[in-house]
């Protein structure tokens, strides 16, 4: 290992220093990067090596990509789906106009023709197994999601994946012949994967993005569960998986409305893991640190812009109070996912039959629907998934280094195989902060000093592209 120890200037502030001067008292203290440069003040924070972190900004191709996503094909795509009647999963599957069944065979039309204008590089499948009776499946029932993977041109093995759920239901989730139009849970969340499958075919992303359709969400995540583990038990270096689920109205019950906001869920401590695992997360503290956290704190840094015009509102949970979606069978497995959801629910047009109760409108009707607030939010999602796959993927065995006693703090990792691959920046944040504040850009290189404890802030490695586009961050373990 190369060590810094180039001793500092005269009159430079110690790490000691550094860590424990008021925040108003720091603003006015100068720190230096680890060549000794000025680091850019932070006001407000302590100061330390490095310069301020700053949102990365959609390039040129990012923006046209951006441009063409159409609220009015979504809009098509969510009334095509309600005319369906019911697509509820033990619905009928071989009527041509009305289920399960022709909601299937429909998107994976669409999904083909899409296809077609990739030059090969989309393919499309029915990924389909039968699930023998369990909860919410009183028979065996075929359960099918359409999957459409448009393959890297680099890094075609690095996975990222967004769904939505074609599936719907009424009041009674076992009601299978009602009229069930799900416009909003969830042709809203499938109209998004659908249109990004579109705008995205006639591109090249450097690694691979998997849109799907899934079924069975609602009888309980029975297709997301086949596809997540059908991934793992294939080795899938999936980094990243989205999905949206109920992501059509920006109209809360008392009808006040937040058309440029949309939720992020994303979990703390990991769903998969284990009790050594709970361990070292308790001896090191890394309860905001889980691969989800630094999923939704990259989608903040790519996806807040006057490009999508939005506002992504993290919520430090796996998804709302007691309840669950499509990312859980991806966690499960133990891979990075969080759920995209509009700001406030209205309930009175989810899970309902259609109905009008003393002047009241019930059902999940698509005039509920906002289809500009839709086609935002599948820019948020283009803009998360397109810097996904154009950076470098998420470093991998990022570690601290344990076996020796200091108050500096040593890093390393494993260096990536992309051919873009420029090198990598040490991130790090005060214990207190839900973000990160001050990167250090340590060129190509896979192990670093900082002049900062370990003890004192939490400290996290992202790799970078030539184009400057940068990878989520990856928070060490004790090695």
């Amino acid at each position: 290992m190369t060590y810094d120890t180039t001793p500092p200037a005269a009159g430079t502030p110690s790490r000691r220093v550094f860590l424990s001067v008021s925040a108003a008292a720091a603003a006015a203290t100068a720190g230096v990067t680890l060549d000794g440069r000025p680091a850019e003040a932070d006001s407000g924070r302590p100061n330390g090596p490095g310069r301020p972190v700053t949102a990365q900004h959609p390039d040129a191709e990012l923006r046209a990509l951006l441009r063409e996503i159409d609220h009015r094909r979504i809009e098509a795509t969510v009334r095509r789906l309600v005319g369906f009647g019911t697509r509820h999963t033990l619905s009928t599957q071989d009527d041509p106009a009305r289920g399960i069944g022709a909601a299937r065979d429909w998107i994976f039309a669409e999904m083909k023709k899409h296809a077609a204008a990739s030059g090969g590089r989309m393919t499309v499948e029915l990924q389909s197994y039968v699930q023998e009776p369990a909860s919410r499946i009183p028979v065996a029932t075929r359960i099918t999601n359409v999957v459409a993977t448009l393959r890297g041109s680099t890094s075609p093995d690095r996975v990222y994946v967004v769904s939505g759920h074609y599936d719907s239901r009424v009041s009674d989730v076992m009601n299978a012949t009602a009229d069930a139009p799900g416009a909003d849970d969830d042709a809203s969340g499938v109209a998004v994967v659908m249109e990004l499958a579109r705008v995205m075919a006639t591109r090249r992303p450097r690694a691979t993005i998997v849109f799907a359709a899934v079924a069975g969400e609602e009888q309980g995540l029975y297709g997301a569960r086949h596809m997540a583990t059908r991934y793992k038990a294939a080795g899938t270096d999936v980094q990243a998986m989205f999905t949206n689920d109920i992501v059509g109205s920006s109209t809360a019950d008392d009808g006040t409305r937040d058309p440029r906001t949309v939720r992020l869920f994303a979990e703390g401590v990991p769903t998969a893991e284990t009790p050594a695992e709970a361990n070292i997360r308790r001896s090191v503290g890394g309860e905001n640190d889980s691969p989800s956290r630094q999923l939704a704190r990259f989608v903040t840094s790519v996806a807040e812009n006057d490009a999508t015009g939005m506002n992504v509102r993290v919520i430090y949970r796996r998804d709302r109070y007691l309840r669950g979606g499509d990312h859980i069978p991806f966690l499960e497995q133990g891979y990075p996912a969080a759920r995209f959801t509009e700001p406030h629910e209205n309930f009175d047009h989810q899970h309902q039959d259609v109905r009008v109760e003393d002047g009241r409108q019930y059902g999940d009707l698509p005039e509920f629907c906002d289809f500009p607030y839709i086609a935002r939010v599948a820019r948020v999602n283009a803009a998360a998934l397109w810097s996904l796959a154009q950076a470098p993927g998420t470093p991998k065995n990022a570690r601290i280094r344990t076996d020796r006693l200091t108050n500096d703090t040593d890093l390393v990792w494993t260096r990536g195989t992309e051919p873009d691959l420029a090198g990598y920046e040490i991130v790090w944040r005060e214990t207190t902060s839900p973000d990160w504040t001050h990167v250090i850009p340590v060129g190509d290189v896979t192990e670093v000093r900082v002049d900062l404890s370990k003890d004192n802030v939490f400290f996290g490695v992202r790799a970078v592209g030539r184009a400057g586009h940068r990878s989520p961050v990856s928070f060490p373990l004790p090695s």
